[in-house]
């Protein structure tokens, strides 16, 4: 997936064409800083780490651009024959218009092309939004990890089998 056909995504009274593409040097910048802009301290990743996960030789990365800006980015990292999502991070206003369900289109595909037999992830016990989300397209709840994001901050683990 060096580049694939732009995506028309609608949103209020508007349409925006989206492109997907893969990871490019230096694009960990752009990456930590649109976490930033999702997620509340807690949750967020280090600059150090997300270089770190963004340009791991493993790693299955989709940015997503609108007229230039990185409007969404989701990474994959295989562990065994399962593709953990390490992070999703879609800009606040790009939620809800099927941008982050077409990125996890993408990553599961590079799984499976990857050998994968399926998909994991964790989401904040008090993330609902996520739950909803991620039980939509297919996740099952798997177990709960006591203090995954820190001290009262458990999450949910979620899986998904790939058919066939």
């Amino acid at each position: 997936m060096a580049h694939l056909e732009p995506m028309k995504i609608s949103g209020g009274s508007s349409e925006e064409t989206v492109v997907l593409r893969e990871y490019r040097a230096g694009d960990w910048e752009r990456m930590y800083a649109l976490d930033v802009e999702c997620f509340e301290p807690e949750f967020r990743f280090s600059r150090r780490v997300m270089r770190g996960f963004a340009e791991d030789p493993g790693a299955m990365t989709v940015l997503a651009e609108a007229r230039g800006d990185l409007v969404g980015f989701c990474v994959v990292q295989m562990e065994g024959q399962v593709g953990y999502v390490v992070t999703l991070d879609v800009a606040a206003a790009w939620r809800r218009r099927g941008l982050a369900r077409r990125m996890m289109e993408e990553v599961e595909a590079k799984a499976r092309a990857a050998g994968g037999a399926g998909m994991a992830l964790h989401v904040f016990a008090g993330n609902a939004g996520a739950m909803r989300f991620y039980e939509g397209i297919g996740y099952g709840r798997a177990g709960r990890v006591e203090g995954f994001y820190g001290r009262g901050l458990d999450a949910l683990v979620y899986r998904k089998r790939f058919e066939g």
